[in-house]
């Protein structure tokens, strides 16, 4: 179980983290909420009636991250519009579309970090430092999609666009500034994954 997910009974799944381990994932989530920010009318009373017809952004986020996260639904970085009237066609269909969706996908992206704090705040200490972190169903899918965007915002701080980018970051020496990064960008990948194969039937 060390360094990695393994199913428990029950259809969960479990890791072993040590101190350090349980302190980065935590620090990354706490991050992550900060750059996500609170959502729309965080200190107005919930009105469920207000909030349905409430319209998100209509602009992608100026922050690389946030743009990686919230991505243009219609406009394919691989493939250039054929004509400026496609590119005016791209922009308004990604505009509505972000209106109408951005506000619950932040919501989402809340609640599986706040998931991901609340879990390892919950954790008690077993040996020499550490614990088992034993997550239900629901929260190994909450901890799926948080791992997934915390890779995303570190890829996009690390400018990864494609896997030649990730093949040269096994190359990068030792005294390179983005060598943290790059480790827990990899490590988090390990556990993303082998947390997948805990959700395979």
């Amino acid at each position: 179980m060390p360094g990695h997910f393994e199913p428990i009974p029950g259809g969960g799944a479990a890791v072993a983290l040590d101190d350090v381990e349980i302190s980065i994932i935590r620090s990354l989530a706490v991050q992550l909420l900060e750059l996500i920010g609170p959502g729309p009318g965080a200190d107005a009373p919930a009105d469920p009636l207000a909030e349905l017809f409430a319209e998100g952004p209509s602009e992608p986020p100026a922050d690389p991250v946030l743009r990686r996260l919230f991505p243009d639904a219609y406009s394919d970085p691989e493939k250039a519009p054929d004509s400026p009237a496609d590119a005016e066609e791209q922009r308004e269909h990604s505009a509505e579309f972000r209106r109408y969706t951005e506000n619950d996908l932040r919501a989402g992206k809340r609640d599986n970090a706040l998931a991901v704090i609340r879990t390892l705040d919950a954790l008690s200490p077993v040996g020499e430092g550490g614990a088992v972190l034993k997550l239900s169903p629901e929260e190994s899918r909450r901890w799926l999609g948080a791992l997934n965007d915390l890779r995303l915002a570190i890829g996009a701080r690390l400018e990864i666009v494609d896997e030649d980018d990730t093949d040269l970051l096994y190359r990068l020496p030792d005294e390179d500034p983005r060598k943290p990064m790059v480790m827990a960008y990899l490590w988090l990948g390990g556990l993303q994954e082998t947390l997948v194969t805990t959700l395979m039937p």
